[in-house]
Order: C-alpha cells, then structure tokens, then sequence
C-alpha cells in the first residue's frame, strides 16, 4: 500500500470538496455596508425649529441635535 504526502493528501480533499460543492469555492462574499449607508442612519425631512422648542421634548429650546430627523438610531 503507498503512502501518500500531505500535499497529495490536501489536493485530493480539495477536489472532492469541490466535486460535492462546487460553489463553495466560487461563491462571492457581499461586502457589508459601512455605517453611513444603513438605513437606520438616514434624515427624514422635517421642518427646522429655528430657535424655538425642541420638536421632540417641547419643553427645552431646540438644540439642533437632529434627533427629530432621525429614525431614533
């Protein structure tokens, strides 16, 4: 019985591997979204307070923190 080398060895798993999945070695990998292109980043229109109270806790003046054109994120 002959013996095989690791690389003998690693070629014929590669080869069954890709025989039983075949995507698995071609498949692409979607890059993730960086932070500023997810949804939940995004500003809503809303009407500008200027200087008067705070759109969400109308008992404070209006800081233009942005908050009330978000989505809460």
């Amino acid at each position: 019985m002959a013996t095989m080398t690791d690389q003998e060895l690693r070629a014929l798993v590669r080869q069954v591997i890709d025989q039983h999945l075949p995507a698995a070695r071609t498949a692409a990998v979607a890059p993730a979204l960086a932070p500023r292109d997810h949804a939940s980043h995004l500003l809503l229109v809303v009407a500008d307070a200027g200087d008067g109270p705070c759109v969400i806790e109308p008992s404070v003046p209006c800081t233009h923190c942005g908050y009330c054109k978000s989505l809460g994120h």
